[in-house]
């Protein structure tokens, strides 16, 4: 696997930023790795960070370049702060950011596939509910969507901690754009691609009150979907366990190693 970090100019966000990629690599040389290519445009995972961490979290916390080294698959870590993956009402315009512009640019910068299918997106509490509204909200952007740990149920937030108004303003969140329960009801009325939804949360989560809120409307809905708990705090014992589940759930079509 290659792994390279990138600092590069957006022009949404009128700053510099940076992402952390993990590109496919065709090897048997590396110990406890087998890499594997499948075509010259690789299909892509977007994976999210949460709310205290950045881009390279997940390369640093988890094992996550050797669980994807067999699959071929890229993956895609973007730094966003603590924006909660919105157009902040005070703050940089993180959604257009992350929706529009950082696909352009990683498809620029590397061999990645544009195809809807082969593209997906996941992430762990903040990450987690920025995974499912981009999904959500694009859904003929990406085939699949995952969340561990989400915060997914963004109306029970309470938006008057300083980092909250500069998201939100003064912004109602329930029945918003911004809220998945009101998402996942406008995707499932329309006609057209639907994503496929994998949720995840621990028992002793303190999100999984609010993940059971949004359980509740994904079981309603037409969405795919998959839903999975088990003993487990917000943690990253926990996230590394379950990211090689989803990677098992992705729809990769094509044979796993």
């Amino acid at each position: 696997m290659a792994l390279i970090q990138c600092n590069f100019f957006s022009e949404v966000l009128g700053l510099s930023t940076s992402m952390t990629v993990i590109l496919p690599q065709e090897t048997n040389g590396q110990i406890g790795m087998q890499g594997v290519l499948h075509g010259t445009r690789h299909k892509t995972l977007y994976l999210l960070h949460g709310l205290s961490d950045d881009d390279t979290i997940w390369v640093r916390r988890t094992s996550i370049e050797r669980y994807v080294a067999p699959l071929g698959l890229a993956v895609v870590m973007p730094q966003v702060h603590r924006s909660f993956y919105a157009d902040m009402a005070y703050g940089g315009r993180y959604f257009t950011f992350i929706s529009e512009e950082l696909p352009r640019i990683a498809r620029s910068f590397f061999p990645l596939s544009d195809a809807r299918e082969d593209n997906f997106v996941a992430g762990l509490s903040m990450g987690g509910y920025g995974a499912f509204k981009l999904a959500l909200k694009k859904p003929d952007q990406y085939a699949a969507a995952a969340s561990l740990s989400g915060a997914v149920n963004i109306a029970n937030v309470d938006t008057s901690s300083p980092d909250f108004r500069l998201i939100v303003g003064d912004k109602q969140l329930a029945g918003s754009d911004d809220d998945l329960l009101w998402l996942i009801k406008q995707v499932d009325q329309q006609d057209g691609l639907k994503p496929s939804l994998y949720q995840c949360c621990g028992t002793e989560d303190f999100l999984y009150e609010d993940n059971q809120v949004f359980r509740e409307a994904a079981k309603k809905s037409s969405l795919p979907y998959q839903y999975e708990e088990e003993p487990g705090t917000h943690e990253w014992g926990y996230w590394d366990k379950k990211i090689q589940d989803v990677l098992a759930w992705l729809p990769l079509g094509c044979e796993r190693s």
